[in-house]
């Protein structure tokens, strides 16, 4: 579980990430977990960043690719397709969401996934 107890509340999608006390630890905490291999911990503390802030685009992208490492892929795609919609124009992010469709064997998704990263990758725009 995750030794930082953030003491906020959830925030409105106003709010940026400086204004949630205790999240910013919380992510680095969650990605130390990660670095050491320890997807459980990681993964719990993803889930309290994105309660925290549903609109955190890095919680949601970060919660969705541990999720994948634990072959969770249902959820991870749930996670990559909310940062996609919170970033539609992340080239990341719709790399990752087509590597956990991949994992989940949807692979239609994937190549629609792909083909969004590919005209990002070129410098285009998936929603002007």
């Amino acid at each position: 579980m995750c030794s930082i107890s953030a003491a906020a509340e959830p925030r409105s999608s106003a709010a940026r990430m400086s204004e949630a006390p205790g999240l910013q630890d919380l992510f680095d905490e969650a990605n130390g977990h990660l670095a050491m291999g320890e997807m459980e911990q990681a993964v719990a503390c993803y889930r309290r960043c994105v309660e925290l802030d549903p609109e955190f685009f890095d919680g949601w992208h970060a919660l969705g690719m541990a999720l994948m490492k634990t072959g969770a892929l249902k959820e991870a795609v749930g996670c990559g397709l909310k940062a996609v919609t919170l970033r539609p124009n992340d080239l990341l992010a719709w790399t990752g969401l087509s590597q956990m469709y991949v994992r989940d064997g949807n692979i239609p998704e994937a190549e629609a996934a792909k083909a969004n990263a590919r005209i990002l990758s070129l410098g285009g725009k998936v929603v002007k």
